[in-house]
């Protein structure tokens, strides 16, 4: 069956296309999590094999999944087809497999709707001013937490959540998704500057910093540290074999991949750096111990830190808008996979298929709450790295070299360099199925 996704609708401009992929993969990792790792890890004893696969996934991963959407004009389904149909002259086989993918999204989607209620429950608290009247006290702001995360415990925060992904989602890729991306994303950067800046002036902060860039050779050593770099790495790019790809088949055919991935790894890495100039030096001005992640980070510890400042309740009203920008941007993400899905193999409208997506997404939120840290763990750890893994066997190993280089190179000034497929062919794929095995092994790496 052939696609139509490009003829449907699209990015409209690079800068779009670019804010939007930034924007799936600025997320929770970004903010709870890629701060304890530099903490826990060491500081730039971690940074460093950070870069290092942030550079080898960015260069093969995601350029990968990109050229293979916009190669396919498809999401993982059709995607996939597509190389099995080039390589066994079987589709059929490839769009059973892309399915993986697709139900990992809409999973995905669904646990961080649970999240993302969180995080309206916060913002609205932050503006209302009902955080900075909790105060330190340690006992209110996390019962508060409690009973947030608790069984149905953010009903009708699951509601505004799911309403706002659909009211961008349903106006489409150019329309909704593109537009948003662009306000929220640069409006996201401005403010966690500014965020940094002001961290920076508190007496205390100059402690975090230091330990950011302190740099153990010993460390360097732990073979831990690397793993848990490269799951950090791997997450934080969100290659998954979805939300890149589906992404990928609404770019135009003259752009540039590899300066268009570049530009993501790059984006993404100072949106982490960020997070992590605002996080530790501001846990430092506290003497807080910085070995909490997780929710426990944001929607405990962090409120009681802001609570201490002279001017708390600004500095929370700004990170929880940063935190929300950051949640929609990577949510409508994961949900436009199953959304295109619905489109492409079964001829829904926009409006029908966003709509079918995001009430089976609400329900199923709904009831998941009291289990949604399991629900998570069990998506990131194995269905991710399987479907990211996937996308690369397809695109690298089934659909051929042949096929590859041309999608790579279109829209970039020249037949992209020799290093890339063997890189990507060989050590990209290996290491997204020690994603998966290392993930299995450790209770997830990222």
């Amino acid at each position: 069956m052939d696609n139509n996704l490009k003829a449907r609708d699209g990015f409209k401009s690079k800068w779009g296309f670019i804010l939007a992929c930034i924007g799936s993969a600025v997320g929770m990792g970004n903010i709870w999590r890629f701060p304890i790792m530099v903490s826990t890890y060491g500081g730039m004893t971690f940074l460093i094999p950070y870069f290092i696969f942030v550079t080898l996934i960015g260069s093969t991963g995601v350029i990968s999944e990109m050229a293979l959407g916009r190669s396919a004009e498809a999401g993982p389904v059709g995607a996939f087809g597509k190389c099995t149909e080039l390589r066994w002259n079987n589709r059929k086989l490839g769009e059973i497999i892309g399915l993986i993918p697709v139900v990992g999204s809409l999973a995905l989607a669904i646990g961080y709707t649970c999240v993302m209620a969180w995080i309206f429950k916060y913002t609205f608290l932050s503006l209302s001013g009902g955080l900075y009247a909790m105060g330190q006290n340690m006992d209110v702001i996390g019962g508060t937490f409690g009973q947030t995360a608790s069984a149905f415990g953010a009903n009708i925060w699951v509601i505004i959540a799911i309403l706002a992904s659909f009211a961008i989602m349903v106006m489409g890729v150019s329309g909704g998704i593109e537009k948003a991306n662009k306000i929220m994303m640069p409006v996201l950067f401005v403010l966690f500057v500014g965020l940094a800046i002001y961290i920076f002036t508190l007496p205390g902060a100059a402690n975090g910093y230091k330990y950011i860039f302190t740099v153990n050779p010993e460390g360097l050593k732990d073979p831990k540290v690397w793993i848990f770099a490269f799951g950090q790495a791997f997450f934080s790019l969100s290659v998954a074999g979805n939300g890149t790809v589906i992404y990928g088949s609404y770019l135009p055919k003259n752009e540039s991949i590899p300066s268009s991935a570049r530009n993501v790894a790059v984006f993404d890495t100072l949106a982490a750096l960020l997070a992590a100039f605002v996080i530790i030096p501001a846990m430092a001005t506290a003497n807080a111990p910085l070995d909490t992640g997780g929710p426990g980070l944001m929607f405990i510890y962090l409120v009681n830190v802001f609570n201490g400042m002279a001017v708390g309740r600004i500095i929370g009203i700004i990170f929880y808008i940063c935190v929300l920008f950051a949640g929609v941007s990577s949510i409508i993400n994961l949900y436009e996979a199953p959304v295109a899905y619905l489109q492409d193999q079964f001829n829904f409208s926009r409006p029908i298929a966003t709509t079918t997506i995001h009430v089976i997404g609400c329900i199923v939120a709904i009831f998941i709450q009291a289990i949604v840290g399991g629900w998570m763990d069990v998506v990131s750890i194995y269905i991710c790295p399987l479907g990211a893994a996937l996308a690369g066997i397809m695109f690298l190993w089934v659909a051929g070299k042949d096929y590859v280089i041309p999608a790579v190179s279109q829209g970039h000034r020249k037949e992209i360099g020799g290093w890339y497929y063997p890189l990507a062919k060989y050590l990209y794929v290996t290491a997204a199925i020690i994603a998966l095995i290392a993930g299995a092994k450790f209770g997830g790496i990222g």
